[in-house]
């Protein structure tokens, strides 16, 4: 069975090296997907922390308010709550930029390894989603 076009020839033969780095490639790839969704997750956060920040601010200062710590809700001053929402905000900023950090050394290898696999193998290879 061929899978490439009728009359087309595959001469190009797979090394242990080659087949290396595919199966970087592929492994990259999914980790890729998978800090994409978890750098979604934390900038939905952030959204989130800032409406709630805006709405906290028109809020008594004596007022109590419940907060979100982990699993569980806890009541707090307004002006408490003001304080732990800026703490939060600046712990999920550190994280988002972690991640981004990460999500540019992965781009950074991933484009290598494609640059080197199409180099090598051309049309023969699909790298592309």
């Amino acid at each position: 069975m061929e899978l490439l076009p009728q009359g087309q020839k595959n001469n190009v033969e797979v090394t242990l090296v080659d087949q290396q780095k595919i199966n970087e490639f592929s492994k990259l790839i999914m980790r890729k997907d998978a800090l994409e969704a978890e750098l979604k997750k934390e900038r939905q956060e952030k959204e989130y922390l800032e409406d709630v920040s805006l709405e906290i601010e028109l809020i008594d200062e004596d007022e109590k308010v419940q907060y979100r710590m982990g699993e569980i809700f806890v009541f707090m001053k307004q002006s408490k709550v003001v304080e732990q929402l800026e703490k939060d905000s600046e712990r999920l900023d550190e994280q988002i930029s972690e991640l981004e950090s990460k999500q540019d050394e992965l781009d950074d290898r991933i484009s290598e390894l494609k640059t080197a696999l199409y180099a090598k193998f051309g049309d023969n290879i699909n790298l592309e989603r």
